[in-house]
């Protein structure tokens, strides 16, 4: 048989094989938290707060879990982005002539992207007794804003690099600034790759635990002030996971559900956006 023949080949059985493993592990996490969450999902989980002798499995529901971590998410994705957009603009605009300088900037934050989010966690609380900052909802945005910085810059510079260069020197030849270009030309041409990094980067952040743990307490009333401690839905499954009491266990996998379907759909509404955006692409 021919070698090219046999490499090809094995390299087609390789690809598939990993993909249907990806697909069937996703599938059994899906139906596993499915399954054992489904059944136990009412409504007065969802519309309700926890009540007296919740945590032993009497009446009350997570409401407060619910919109906490949506405060937390949504604060730390919306200061994060406008942090990290002007971050990857001026990187693939003003420092494009500085390869070297833009490149160890990019290592800088693949290195913080691999840094475990509980290390996040432990520089936040450090911080947080280094000033006296108690527990509170700023807290827990701040220490998972620093978490998903690099994720959503190193999201957009990938997406602001497939830009053609030709846009830029267009541009400029025409006498826009290189500011003018960056916000008009080339976040216009990126908005669909734009909106998948702030989808990826809300995901990391509705979804971590470890990051806040030291840093957003627990509560079971919903904040109303920044400053006040937060429950959210990580850290509702993981203390209720912990419980011996089995109604309490279930409740977790019910609480599990409800983060899948925040998380689909948002990603449906990322679907539906980048779709809208995309015929503002030029193409050459």
């Amino acid at each position: 048989m021919d070698l090219r023949k046999t490499e090809e080949w094995f390299f087609r059985v390789l690809m598939f094989l990993s993909t249907m493993v990806i697909a069937v592990s996703l599938f059994m996490i899906i139906f596993s938290v499915l399954y054992s969450g489904l059944p136990h999902l009412t409504w007065e989980m969802i519309s309700s707060v926890p009540k007296g002798g919740f945590y032993f499995g009497k009446e009350g529901g997570i409401l407060n879990a619910i919109i906490g971590s949506l405060y937390l998410s949504l604060g730390a994705t919306l200061l994060a982005f406008l942090l990290g957009l002007p971050l990857a603009l001026f990187l693939n605009v003003h420092l494009i002539r500085y390869r070297k300088l833009v490149n160890g900037v990019r290592f800088v934050m693949d290195l913080l992207w691999g840094v475990p989010s509980i290390v996040y966690g432990a520089f936040g609380f450090t911080i947080m007794v280094f000033f006296g900052i108690r527990a509170s909802l700023l807290a827990g945005i701040i220490t998972v804003t620093l978490f998903i910085i690099p994720i959503m810059v190193r999201g957009m510079d990938e997406v602001l690099k497939s830009v053609p260069r030709g846009l830029l020197e267009s541009s400029l030849s025409l006498g826009s600034t290189r500011s003018e270009t960056a916000y008009r030309v080339y976040l216009k041409q990126s908005i669909p790759g734009v909106i998948t990094a702030v989808l990826l980067s809300f995901g990391r952040a509705i979804g971590d635990a470890a990051s806040i743990l030291f840093t957003t307490g627990y509560t079971d009333y919903i904040p109303t002030s920044l400053s006040q401690p937060t429950a959210t839905l990580p850290l509702a499954i993981f203390f209720q996971l912990s419980s011996p009491i089995p109604e309490v266990r279930e409740r977790a996998y019910a609480a599990a559900v409800i983060l899948m379907i925040i998380i689909l759909i948002i990603s449906i509404s990322s679907r539906f956006f980048s779709k809208k955006y995309h015929k503002n692409k030029i193409n050459f």
